[in-house]
């Protein structure tokens, strides 16, 4: 998955450390965060001192890495996964009908038409509300501290191991930060899915919630993050660590320009390019744990064996996977662009692909 570590001076890899940094002399400043670069051995042929220490780069006022940094990220990623998962609510709730119901939903044709039929224009919009809310909150934790493991785990690694085990980081930082992730995640996913599922049940997150602590207790808010993990463990993996190298690579071989030459639209293009391809993988990876999510979440004390024996390995794999394929890679392209997006206008760079030295 991971692009070969190009020691050309033209290129540096991604290494988080030192991602944004130049290759030119600065002068030091006490207790900054640095990464030695370039000739370790810190001489030249010519016998000149080349042992350089960059600082992590200043841009807009907001210093690379410092609390200021991980909460803007942490904000990007409210803004970039709550609306967007917000926005595609009529796919959803189509796509967990068609996993929970495949007789009654056999098609995205025929879905639709049924949905309107028997619910109306207000049946696309059914469970909005914990979509808004949980996937914030999901955002939240998901970028924010995948920016802090990734640079975490980059420090511990040293910038030698950090640059030649790049994918490795990238993968280590987003499994942790989803773990997390998920626990903010998992109740209101949980109210989201029978909102959608089950006629009647309530009209959205505010009667939802009490009223599945009052069938289940609190438990059952939580009885399926085991699922959760295993559908948005590997998919976030797959999203982070994808994106990155693809990211680097059409920077590295599609565009000429050094990333820090190109202008902002072109990087926000590169984002959404990077993220859509990102997000239909992701898709892939992760369809048979979003069919027992919503298998669990709708059959009150269904088991793991239950979803299996009723759906099948077949079914688990494919049902509702290719309309589940357009929504995640649209969502993921869209989430990349608007957190880019959000990072630039507050003079940080955009994620992924190591400019050219100087």
């Amino acid at each position: 998955m991971g692009f070969s570590y190009d020691h050309s001076p033209s290129r540096r890899s991604l290494i988080p450390r030192f991602l944004y940094g130049t290759s030119k002399m600065v002068n030091m400043e006490p207790n900054t965060t640095v990464a030695a670069i370039d000739n370790p051995s810190g001489s030249t042929a010519a016998g000149i001192k080349r042992n350089f220490l960059i600082p992590a780069p200043k841009e807009g006022g907001i210093e690379m890495y410092s609390p200021a940094f991980y909460a803007t990220c942490t904000a990007g990623g409210i803004l970039s996964c709550g609306p967007t998962h917000t926005a595609v609510t009529p796919l959803d709730v189509l796509k967990c009908n068609m996993q929970i119901d495949p007789a009654k939903y056999k098609s995205v044709g025929s879905g639709f038409g049924t949905l309107l039929k028997e619910q109306g224009v207000k049946g696309f919009f059914k469970g909005w509300a914990p979509t808004l809310v949980g996937y914030s909150a999901q955002g939240a934790y998901k970028y924010g501290l995948y920016e802090y493991f990734k640079k975490h785990y980059s420090d511990i690694a040293g910038p030698e191991y950090a640059a030649k085990y790049k994918t490795l980081i990238y993968l280590a930082g987003s499994a942790s930060s989803e773990f997390v992730a998920d626990i903010a995640l998992c109740p209101f996913e949980a109210v989201k899915v029978r909102v959608q599922t089950q006629p009647g049940f309530a009209r959205g997150l505010s009667d939802g919630f009490p009223k599945l602590i009052k069938a289940e207790g609190v438990s059952g808010l939580y009885k399926g993050i085991v699922p959760l993990w295993g559908r948005q463990i590997p998919y976030t993996m797959m999203k982070f660590a994808t994106f990155e190298n693809i990211v680097e690579g059409i920077y590295k071989y599609a565009i000429p320009t050094p990333k820090e030459q190109c202008s902002v639209p072109l990087q926000i293009g590169v984002s959404f390019s990077g993220g859509y391809v990102a997000g239909i993988l992701c898709a892939v990876i992760s369809h048979p744990a979003d069919n027992l999510v919503s298998f669990l979440n709708n059959a009150k004390g269904a088991t793991l064996g239950d979803a299996v024996n009723k759906l099948g390995l077949w079914g688990l794999c494919t049902r509702g996977l290719p309309l589940r394929i357009v929504m995640v890679g649209t969502l993921t392209g869209a989430q990349w662009g608007i957190y880019d997006s959000f990072k630039v206008f507050f003079g940080l760079p955009t994620t992924g692909g190591a400019p050219a030295t100087k």
